[in-house]
């Protein structure tokens, strides 16, 4: 297992030891597994619970989306139904899709959003 407060040294012997196929699976953190590492032996991550910024899922998951990566990769999310997760997960969908509208590749931009898109996304609900 690797979390934020691993040592360094332990840190990278750790993740030498899981590349080398020493151990199949590799607990991590989520805070541990956004900062830097390359599992390129990673073929499944799993992640059990939600974070409100999206991408620092992102950049958990892609730590086995490395250079050097030849296997492919799963990403599973796994979410309780009834839960905060599941409405930041609802919160984390619609602000992806609202972004994508917006800044992706199809370049829609506001002005060209609907008038009922347009009016939901700036109001002010009390629930």
């Amino acid at each position: 297992m690797l979390a934020g407060q691993t040592p360094t040294a332990q840190r990278d012997r750790l993740v030498e030891r899981f590349q080398s196929g020493e151990f199949p699976v590799f607990l991590l953190s989520l805070r541990a597994a956004g900062s830097g590492l390359t599992l390129t032996c990673a073929e499944h991550v799993f992640q059990v619970n939600q974070w409100w910024n999206p991408a620092v899922m992102d950049q958990a998951a892609d730590r086995a989306y490395r250079i050097g990566q030849t296997r492919s990769v799963q990403i599973h999310r796994f979410v309780v139904e009834g839960t905060v997760e599941e409405k930041a997960l609802q919160f984390l969908t619609a602000k992806r899709e609202t972004a994508d509208m917006v800044l992706g590749a199809e370049q829609l931009g506001l002005t060209e959003l609907g008038d009922d898109h347009l009016a939901d996304l700036v109001a002010l609900r009390r629930h």
